[in-house]
């Protein structure tokens, strides 16, 4: 009987999330750390590529010790998505309504844009990145997946908030609507700054606005 072949290094598959979440460390040491490794790990991925990032090549970076990666991730996949949560903390959380003078539901929406592409922008690299890896693994894959719903229930919320004060006139599924325009604005962002069209950045803002603000019927005068 021939024996299979052992899968190579790059075919086997670590679970990129374990079945009991490692718990984050507590203490400032171990805080700057995993931090450390975090932000190290985001420098040989952009560089190397996922496929041809080592964790050596991490620690190394890092200046820690190969061994003392293992207390704080068990896997170069672990890491990645360590990365990727830092990566979506930034661009979930732009706290738009301190960048606006006010409630005006359009100046929301301005700033709300704004935030996103310059966010995409700062992180082009792990964008493109991100991008190719979940091309190749499904465990990413699903990743990016709960990465656009959670952007999705976000905008939802607010276009619900809009159709209850009368402000948006759309009758449209408020999730539905919010998946749709969040695609065209991460479309948009992905040409500018991954496929690198020639756009103002201005003028981009102020084009994925006014079609946002068009498509659900916003009204302006008064309610602005």
């Amino acid at each position: 009987m021939t024996r299979a072949a052992k899968p190579s290094s790059r075919q086997r598959r670590t679970p990129v999330v374990s079945p009991e979440p490692r718990e984050l460390p507590t203490t400032p040491r171990g805080i700057r750390t995993r931090a450390k490794l975090v932000d190290a790990a985001r420098t040989v991925f952009e560089r190397d590529g996922f496929l041809d990032a080592r964790l050596i090549d991490i620690t190394n970076e890092a200046g820690i010790s190969a061994g003392s990666f293992y207390t704080y991730f068990d896997s170069k996949e672990e890491i990645f998505a360590a990365v990727l949560a830092s990566v979506e903390e930034e661009m979930l959380h732009p706290h738009v309504r301190a960048l606006t003078a006010g409630d005006d539901p359009v100046e929301l929406i301005r700033a709300a844009n704004r935030a996103y592409l310059e966010s995409y922008r700062r992180n082009a690299a792990f964008m493109r990145l991100l991008l190719q890896v979940s091309s190749i693994d499904e465990e990413f894959a699903q990743l990016r997946r709960r990465r656009g719903e959670a952007f999705a229930q976000r905008n939802a919320r607010s276009i619900q908030d809009l159709q209850e004060r009368g402000v948006a006139k759309a009758k449209v599924d408020p999730y539905k609507a919010a998946s749709a325009l969040s695609g065209m604005v991460g479309r948009a962002a992905y040409a500018a700054f991954i496929i690198g069209e020639e756009w103002d950045f201005e003028e981009l803002v102020e084009t994925l606005t006014q079609l946002w603000a068009n498509s659900l019927l916003i009204s302006t005068g008064d309610a602005t």
